[in-house]
């Protein structure tokens, strides 16, 4: 038969009692701290409280206590603790997430700890008696017929000071303070007075100039590339991304008639869609209408907002995403995740239209995330955006990188980045960051007016265990004909098959954005210009 010894958990433990009398009294987790939320205060728990919790444990019989966390860390990759939770897990412990020393904390629990072994023997001997020292003083004392004698003098008060008379010796308490007494007589430690100096942790700035900065930007309005798949209704998140993503894109047409008011009269329809958590992004033929979230207390939400829809076919993107999965309490299962039913569009000549249960389109990830864009051997996949053209104001959905940096921050929630040591190099460290939300333009310094650029990029890619074998056909310029029959048209630029072959000749996928710096010159400026293209795909061997 299994004997469970149950334990405690917590800022406070010391009114904990084993589910039996003979089983030890044992604190798993002294919380040193918290956790840090996106869009939440960063947690500092005093060192006076914390040790003042340990030592009223401890007077109380306690056996055992483990902190959590008495070193701090870093997740990496999509292993944060838990939804909306940061990547750093600093839990202002004694040893913060960059392996420092956090002053005063670490200095006063070791003081802590000394004066507990220095009352070894008593605690381990026998079973404290408690006696008043006043209204809210006390007294724990170990006394061992063998001579050993510890004892701990509390004062509960949290505002006053107290004198107390402990065998026939008078000592002063600190509000909210224990004193330890390791041989009954003489304080080795007082929880509430702190004799180390306060250290705070300053970032400098890295001396590293970092080159211009590139930018990679997801379709907004994602095409079938075959790995999408179509159902009636709305699904379950995480039943549909398996955890291969925090990202699903989910698509459907709406249809408006050339009738509808609305057309007409200015008025634009509003769409209300509810989510089980987290994150959602509305884009709506391409562009952003609107995004809204949840928060780690109340993960579920509702966006509102007016959408601009045209005559005929409109699509409808949502991109839902999960800010980190659940990983304490039971029944993962019934947590629900994503869109869920109702999803409703208002302002119709019909009325409401509900889109819960029409034919939506889903696809897992980012495109970025399929080419493997963090990685140097990937990045070189994709036709990166250079100098001014990244001036794209509240872009969303834009992957930027440097050629080499050693840290990367980003505000508000999270600034600071932990990077191991073990991953950089003497040289060309190269660094990715995928911005969501949009901001503030990462434009280069100069006289320059910024401009707000979109640029068109040309996509192809092959099947598995394919790769592009050639370009049978491209012209950057005003080809004609269709796939099969393109000519050349009046304009034309030169490098148009030498710039196709050197970015998709041998790759299963490649994306090349049509802009004039990218065909090294304008063949003819003034002109509305497009580029088509014709590749064969071959066994890849």
């Amino acid at each position: 038969m299994l004997n469970k010894i149950n334990s405690c958990n917590g800022f406070y433990c010391d009114v904990f009692t084993p589910n039996k009398p003979y089983k030890p009294a044992i604190w798993t987790e002294a919380w040193s701290g918290w956790v840090t939320e996106f869009g939440g205060p960063i947690f500092e728990r005093p060192v006076k409280d914390l040790t003042f919790s340990v030592a009223k444990f401890l007077q109380n019989g306690g056996s055992f206590v483990n902190y959590y966390m008495y070193h701090g860390g870093t997740n990496f990759g999509r292993s944060a603790g838990g939804p909306f939770i940061t990547t750093s897990y600093d839990y202002d412990a004694p040893l913060d997430e960059y392996g420092l020393i956090r002053q005063p904390k670490y200095n006063h629990l070791k003081e802590l700890h000394k004066a507990v072994k220095l009352c070894e023997k008593a605690l381990v001997s026998v079973d404290p008696k408690v006696t008043s020292l006043g209204n809210l003083q006390r007294a724990h004392v170990y006394s061992s017929e063998s001579g050993d004698c510890a004892a701990f003098l509390s004062n509960y008060d949290t505002n006053s000071s107290a004198k107390v008379m402990f065998n026939n010796m008078h000592y002063s308490l600190p509000p909210w303070s224990i004193s330890i007494l390791p041989d009954c007589k003489t304080v080795a430690f007082n929880t509430a007075k702190v004799g180390v100096q306060t250290s705070r942790l300053d970032m400098l700035p890295s001396n590293n100039k970092m080159s211009s900065w590139e930018t990679y930007n997801e379709d907004l309005n994602p095409s079938d590339d075959g790995s999408t798949f179509s159902a009636v209704g709305l699904l379950e998140q995480i039943n549909v991304t398996r955890d291969a993503s925090d990202y699903l894109w989910c698509t459907t047409s709406i249809d408006v008639d050339s009738s509808e008011s609305f057309l007409h009269s200015g008025e634009l329809p509003t769409l209300i869609i509810q989510s089980a958590g987290h994150t959602l992004h509305v884009f709506v033929n391409g562009e952003l209408c609107g995004s809204a979230f949840g928060t780690r207390e109340k993960k579920r939400f509702t966006f509102q907002g007016e959408i601009n829809l045209r005559a005929r076919s409109n699509k409808s993107n949502l991109l839902s995403v999960a800010v980190g999965l659940p990983n304490v309490g039971g029944h993962f299962e019934t947590y629900m995740t994503g869109v869920q039913p109702p999803n409703v569009l208002h302002g119709l000549d019909r009325g409401k239209l509900d889109l819960s249960w029409v034919k939506w389109t889903y696809k897992v990830g980012l495109m970025g995330e399929k080419m493997n864009l963090v990685s140097p051997n990937s990045v070189a996949s994709v036709d990166w955006t250079k100098g001014s053209l990244i001036s794209q104001k509240d872009q969303p959905l834009a992957w930027h990188k440097p050629p080499k940096c050693q840290i990367c921050c980003g505000k508000p929630a999270q600034r600071w980045y932990h990077l191991p040591r073990s991953w950089l190099k003497s040289t060309q460290n190269l660094l990715v960051l995928f911005e969501e939300l949009g901001g503030q333009s990462l434009s280069s310094r100069g006289n320059d007016r910024t401009q707000v650029f979109h640029q068109p990029k040309i996509h192809l890619h092959c099947g598995t265990g394919q790769s592009i074998s050639s370009i049978k056909f491209a012209s950057s310029g005003t080809p004609l004909g269709i796939c099969g029959s393109f000519q050349q048209g009046t304009c034309h630029a030169p490098t148009s098959y030498g710039i196709l072959d050197k970015k998709c000749i041998g790759k299963q996928r490649c994306s090349v954005t049509v802009s004039n710096s990218n065909f090294v010159k304008d063949p003819c400026p003034n002109v509305f210009k497009r580029l088509s293209v014709e590749a064969l795909c071959a066994p890849r061997k």
